[in-house]
């Protein structure tokens, strides 16, 4: 078989195994509704199961809302500043030295809006698709995209342009669960005094209440996390390792205190943060996060890198710049 069969083969496997989460995950929830509403709610006449279904429905759409917005929604590519032209690619393999082919880099990134260098100093830069590499973010490996990090649990990666449904998935899942084990909770008891009459929707409840329960323990603990990640301004790849500017690395590199770094994420109306929507302002913070990672002193040499990063920014202008620069990436 040709080379080139066998790795559409080898993809199409991988692709395959990267929805089951997915599926995983849609299946449990469609169980958990049928055992909810049919099993727990369906039948019963009184008041209170009418509000339990009626709450319910409404943690429900917002769940499966979010949820499909952080797996649909498509990362950004590169804009073709940061590719490099013919004649920079011919340029750069004719070269052998790594001194000689960072001084190309370095020549062709002077007047792009980044600031994070390598470890050692260096341009970012990645072979692979011949570009500079933009601020914070990365080559993802399982959709061959750039953004921060590849999510098992929604086929896609968590980047700017998702991260706020992503956040949103995380609290209403949690809140989903929550709720479940509340208000199945009497019905629990119940089936431990033997309280429930002997039927199928016996077993729905007790499994009900254990699934919602354990799920409430391990989406607590990551959406805590990743709020801290918010607060903090950084990326899951950023909490791992600093990432590095021109004076060295520095974990508060994009932190812009407590308010903005929320904003930069869910924008600044208000009335839009529950929902898995683009607030009117929402990709503005692009102006905030290439920037912030210049506000480390009064240094006159940092001060006009600063300014001339900014610039460079706001003269890229556009719907489709402004779309692609506020990535998260990593």
């Amino acid at each position: 078989m040709a080379p080139s069969g066998s790795r559409s083969i080898k993809r199409s496997c991988q692709t395959v195994l990267y929805w089951i989460p997915v599926i995983f995950i849609t299946l449990i929830v469609a169980w958990s509704y049928y055992a909810y509403v049919v099993q727990l709610c369906i039948g019963k006449d009184n008041s209170t199961v009418v509000v339990y279904l009626l709450a319910y429905h409404v943690v429900f759409i917002l769940f499966t809302w979010t949820y499909w917005q952080t797996i649909f929604t498509k990362p950004m590519n590169p804009l073709k500043e940061f590719h490099l032209s013919y004649s920079d690619k011919e340029l750069l393999e004719r070269e052998d030295r790594g001194e000689s082919q960072q001084e190309i880099l370095r020549r062709i990134a002077k007047d792009l809006p980044i600031y994070t260098r390598t470890m050692s100093g260096a341009i970012r830069f990645c072979d692979r698709c011949q570009l500079v590499k933009p601020d914070r973010c990365h080559h993802c490996s399982v959709c061959d995209k750039y953004d921060s990090a590849h999510g098992p649990m929604v086929n896609n990666c968590v980047g700017f342009s998702n991260y706020k449904f992503f956040m949103l998935f995380l609290a209403y899942s949690l809140l989903y669960c929550i709720f479940i084990t509340a208000t199945d909770l009497q019905y629990f008891i119940k089936f431990w005094t033997n309280g429930l009459p002997d039927t199928q929707a016996k077993f729905h409840i007790m499994f009900l209440f254990f699934a919602a329960s354990m799920f409430s323990v391990s989406l607590a603990s990551l959406f805590v996390y990743h709020c801290w990640l918010v607060c903090k301004n950084r990326s899951t790849l950023e909490a791992v390792r600093a990432p590095a500017f021109r004076h060295g690395a520095d974990k508060n590199g994009f932190s812009l205190g407590l308010s903005k770094n929320f904003r930069q994420v869910f924008g600044d109306e208000m009335r839009y943060w529950p929902f898995p929507v683009y607030s009117r302002y929402i990709l503005i913070p692009l102006f905030y996060q290439i920037s912030s990672g210049l506000y480390f002193g009064a240094d006159s040499d940092r001060e006009e890198g600063r300014r001339k990063n900014l610039n460079s920014v706001v003269n890229y202008g556009g719907n489709e710049g402004t779309m692609f620069l506020s990535v998260r990436g990593g």
